[in-house]
């Protein structure tokens, strides 16, 4: 699953989500995700500061899955 196709399912369900890449942060945690509403609650929310997008999409999906909350089901 790629960052779009994460972005549209995850709207899909309510949430909002914001990827960032920042050239001026420091070499190794350039890349944002950030997750928020919708299927994680009106007070779920998710961030994690990592070196690649694939590394974000990673613990963004690892973090559905503890919630109970998976594309792949």
């Amino acid at each position: 699953m790629d960052v779009v196709e994460l972005m549209e399912w995850l709207a899909e369900r309510g949430c909002s989500v914001v990827f960032k890449a920042d050239g001026e942060r420091a070499q190794g945690r350039r890349w944002m995700v950030i997750v928020t509403g919708g299927a994680l609650g009106a007070e779920g929310f998710f961030r994690a500061d990592l070196s690649s997008a694939e590394a974000c999409v990673e613990a963004a999906l690892e973090h559905l899955a503890k919630q109970q909350i998976s594309p792949f089901t």
